[in-house]
């Protein structure tokens, strides 16, 4: 499956992807089904499915209280694996889980992954796991054919090139400092950052992510990289619109992800 994420990348004439993040089960399961559905007929290349946790410490308050709503409703890990089963029925979009190693570990780290091979789910992200402790979870994921995808920060510096080297899936390219959120300017210097990628691993794609708000924002980092994902402005029209959110945000992927293409 790890192959997949690759070919989102180099499916569209500039190489570029758009990657969404909704949070499974907010506003409701069926809700979400049908946003991953929306969204990839609305260009997007990748999807990114939050699975709850009631500690999301990468996240900001709209993610954070998206985490609440879905957890209030009693919403498990069960649950979104079978959501992703009636998905993959309809779809072969690219899939990859954003949570936290707790999620994973209580669920038991291999039975989690077995399934995510059953389920053609291509990657996961947990950002609480820093590089020197990842191989408790890679070595499972690359067993299972899941990439484990690497974060980098603006901190990162010399870790850079040593994360890349390992990287599978995509690199997710922080572009800001702090938890999940908009941000109304970016000032990392992106490039270099995926330069420094680049030198170390030229066939791993870099997208980025935590900040952007906009279509605007969007194509700026896209041009600086492989790709953009966004998320917490996504979660706030969720918020917002509630059971009624398809509409929009289907409007709102189809603008980023034309943004994202044409960079």
């Amino acid at each position: 499956m790890t192959n997949r994420i690759k070919e989102a990348f180099l499916k569209n004439a500039n190489k570029k992807a758009f990657i969404p993040f909704i949070t499974s089960g907010d506003p409701s399961l069926e809700v979400t089904e049908q946003l991953v559905y929306e969204m990839e007929k609305a260009g997007a290349d990748i999807i990114e499915l939050g699975i709850p946790f009631s500690d999301p410490t990468a996240e900001g308050p709209v993610i954070q209280e998206a985490n609440i709503r879905a957890l209030s409703k009693g919403i498990t890990t069960d649950d979104i694996f079978e959501m992703v089963e009636r998905i993959r029925k309809n779809s072969q979009i690219p899939l990859v889980f954003m949570t936290y190693a707790n999620v994973v570990y209580h669920y038991g780290t291999e039975v989690f992954l077995k399934k995510c091979r059953e389920l053609s789910v291509d990657g996961i992200i947990l950002p609480d796991v820093p590089y020197e402790e990842k191989e408790e979870f890679a070595e499972v994921c690359r067993e299972n054919d899941v990439a484990f995808i690497s974060l980098i920060a603006p901190t990162s510096h010399d870790r850079i090139k040593m994360i890349a080297r390992e990287a599978a899936g995509f690199v997710y390219c922080v572009s800001s400092l702090g938890v999940t959120g908009t941000r109304s300017e970016i000032t990392t210097d992106i490039g270099a950052m995926v330069k420094l990628v680049k030198e170390a691993n030229s066939e791993v794609p870099c997208a980025v992510g935590f900040g952007i708000s906009n279509a605007a924002s969007a194509a700026s980092m896209a041009e600086k990289s492989d790709g953009a994902i966004v998320g917490s402005a996504i979660v706030k029209l969720c918020a917002a619109h509630g059971e009624n959110c398809i509409g929009p945000v289907s409007e709102f992927v189809k603008e980023l992800a034309d943004a994202v293409h044409s960079a």
